[in-house]
């Protein structure tokens, strides 16, 4: 169901917020907070390219709000000049949602880690996504607890040596791209911190989707989890090698050369990477971001592997369906209406009764 299903305009994520003629720069952006990450930290630069992106949208500063839970990341709100919230562990979601139903006026963010999304936060996550509240939700992904000084985390590999796991982690760790497909998100994609170009044309796409945006950006962590993207960080033949970037409408292909290709598996459910020589550029897929059947980008989203063999990065799903705060003011409107959004009468209706009135029950009256 679409927004015209329900009588409702399709409205991109920013409609609704004022914005302003005036020209803003990242300075306009930017609080009198001096910016407290270890030195290195990839946090700086998807700061800098949220600073560089703000003002395109040419929204009033005081309708963006940023909401944060708990760890590095979190401390995000700080550094904008524009309202935040540093909220509780896990639950900065569910407040990004009483703001995004209540205010429209609002262009509502979500900065969270991947262990206050993925471990605590992990229901109020996938609710969000599913509800289709209309927020922006950036996922720093360093595979690592850096507030707590270097323990495993959901999205830690297999065997990973850390302060909490000393002979490495036995858990299975989450896809966080295959977990909010698999809640069926209108808009989701994945990013490298170290990518400026790309992570702003993401955040850009991101901002303007109506409904939940989610997206994954690998962050480097330099003093709990050092290295941990470097193979795709640092760029060179390497990275083309590993990177799989997608674009709307062009076949998924990369390498140096561009000698590789995502194609169909034989089993026919799933996608696979294969030399192109071996297959033919009509194997090739076309990348479609706005498919309404999500079960391919959750196929891409299952490409990427926990040693970053396969990496796929930008915008896998983008589809528009009724948000669920455009939904419920809806409802709100037709209650309005109909006078059924009187409190008496909802208190009186049909579903009430009188307990006890006239009945003894062991001798004394209820």
């Amino acid at each position: 169901m679409t927004a015209l299903d329900l009588g409702l305009p399709s409205l991109g994520g920013l409609d609704g917020v004022p914005t302003t003629d005036e020209k803003q720069t990242a300075k306009e952006y930017t609080s009198d907070q001096e910016v407290r990450w270890c030195p290195g930290c990839g946090d700086y630069a998807v700061l800098a390219a949220v600073r560089g992106f703000l003002p395109q949208l040419g929204l009033r500063r005081e309708n963006v709000v940023f909401v944060s839970g708990i760890g590095c990341s979190s401390r995000f709100p700080y550094y904008l000049n524009t309202y935040g919230m540093h909220s509780i562990h896990g639950r900065a979601p569910t407040i990004a949602t009483g703001l995004a139903v209540t205010r429209p006026d609002l262009s509502v963010f979500v900065v969270t880690g991947d262990g206050d999304a993925l471990s605590i936060g992990g229901n109020h996550l996938i609710h969000a996504v599913r509800r289709n509240i209309n927020m922006t939700i950036l996922l720093f992904n360093n595979r690592i607890y850096g507030l707590t000084k270097g323990q495993y985390s959901p999205t830690s590999e297999v065997g990973k040596v850390t302060k909490s796991t000393p002979m490495g982690s036995l858990d299975h760790p989450f896809n966080p791209l295959s977990v909010v497909l698999g809640a069926e998100a209108t808009f989701a994609a994945r990013t490298i911190d170290a990518n400026r170009a790309q992570l702003t044309e993401v955040l850009t796409a991101a901002a303007a989707h109506r409904g939940t945006s989610f997206v994954e950006i690998y962050q480097d962590c330099p003093i709990f989890n050092d290295g941990a993207f470097d193979v795709i960080r640092r760029g060179g033949d390497e990275a083309k090698q590993r990177i799989i970037p997608l674009k709307h409408g062009e076949p998924i292909r990369f390498g140096v050369d561009g000698e590789f290709g995502v194609v169909r598996s034989e089993d026919g459910y799933g996608l696979r990477v294969a030399p192109i020589a071996q297959v033919g550029e009509d194997a090739v897929v076309v990348h479609d971001e706005h498919r309404d059947d999500p079960s391919f980008a959750f196929a891409l989203s299952r490409l990427s592997d926990q040693d970053l063999t396969h990496t796929v990065t930008g915008v896998f799903r983008n589809v528009d369906r009724i948000t669920y705060d455009d939904g419920a003011r809806q409802q709100m409107k037709d209650a309005r209406s109909t006078g059924q959004a009187d409190l008496g009468t909802l208190l009186r209706g049909k579903d009430t009764w009188t307990v006890g009135a006239d009945r003894d029950v062991g001798g004394a009256r209820d």
